[in-house]
């Protein structure tokens, strides 16, 4: 049975509701509320809502309270990818060799743009490219609770500068996007999962590429238990994972290109790109 979890607005009210084989039931917990209980019990909620809504709400990004945190060079494209933007290529290989991953803080809730929304490149950098991910939905205990698609828009100008601009390469308003929603753990198992990604410029395709999480160099458990070091999320948390689909260096994204990312257990996530002045 398919099973996603959305955050829906209707007016000024907001709430979280269930879809299942295209039926929408409410629930009476947040994400927040789900994420810090057990996951036997989170699932139990979620498989008991029967309040019907109508489905034709607004949908909103699949967050509420949680911090977004995003994983570095986890596939070889990402590595290589981050030597052609640098003159410090080594840095870049003892990340990918090292067992302690590469983490960055992402993105606060209200920074992130949903489905449909415009997903934003910086004015100040010449050379901004979509990362298509795989997102961890994990609870306060470092549980995978689900899956999102994530985008995380990058400055390959600012951080080629220098690694340690990567704040202001990765952190901006609009600078991170999620959706269309969370398939549970318990509904899709632990993938491997395909992920597609296609830019198009005035309705015209002007990059595809797709990679699998097959090819990361660390597993999903891994990356969230390093998270979860030293570090407390009561509200639980999403980790982007990663990419391994890289435009070639050639490549920036323009305002008005159209980002989808495509998967077929998690759906299409589909943003605009607007300029954050």
């Amino acid at each position: 049975m398919s099973v996603s979890l959305y955050r829906l607005r209707n007016g000024e009210t907001t709430c979280w509701a269930v879809r299942a084989n295209d039926e929408w039931r409410e629930l009476d917990h947040s994400l927040a509320d789900l994420l810090a209980l057990p996951l036997d019990k989170a699932r139990s909620i979620v498989e008991a809502a029967t309040r019907v809504v109508p489905g034709d709400d607004v949908v909103l990004p699949p967050i509420d309270r949680q911090e977004v945190w995003a994983a570095g060079v986890t596939y070889l494209r990402s590595r290589d990818g981050r030597k052609e933007e640098s003159g410090h290529g080594s840095l870049y290989d003892d990340v990918y060799d090292n067992d302690r991953p590469e983490l960055f803080f992402k993105a606060s809730p209200w920074r992130v743009v949903g489905d449909g929304d415009g997903v934003g490149i910086r004015t100040d950098s010449g050379w901004d490219v979509p990362e298509a991910e795989v997102g961890l939905v994990l609870n306060a205990a470092g549980q995978i609770f689900g899956y999102t698609l994530g985008n995380d828009m990058s400055s390959r100008s600012i951080e080629g500068d220098n690694p340690l601009y990567l704040p202001q390469a990765k952190i901006y308003d609009r600078s991170c996007a999620l959706g269309p929603s969370i398939v549970p753990s318990w509904a899709v198992g632990p993938g491997p999962f395909e992920i597609g990604l296609r830019i198009l410029r005035e309705g015209r395709e002007v990059y595809a590429g797709s990679t699998s999480t097959s090819s990361m160099a660390r597993g999903f458990e891994d990356l969230a238990g390093w998270l979860f070091r030293a570090l407390s999320f009561p509200a639980g948390a999403i980790l982007l994972t990663g990419t391994g689909v890289v435009p070639d260096a050639g490549f920036t994204t323009q305002p008005g290109d159209i980002i989808e990312i495509t998967s077929e257990a998690l759906g299409t996530l589909t943003n605009p790109v607007v300029a954050i002045e």
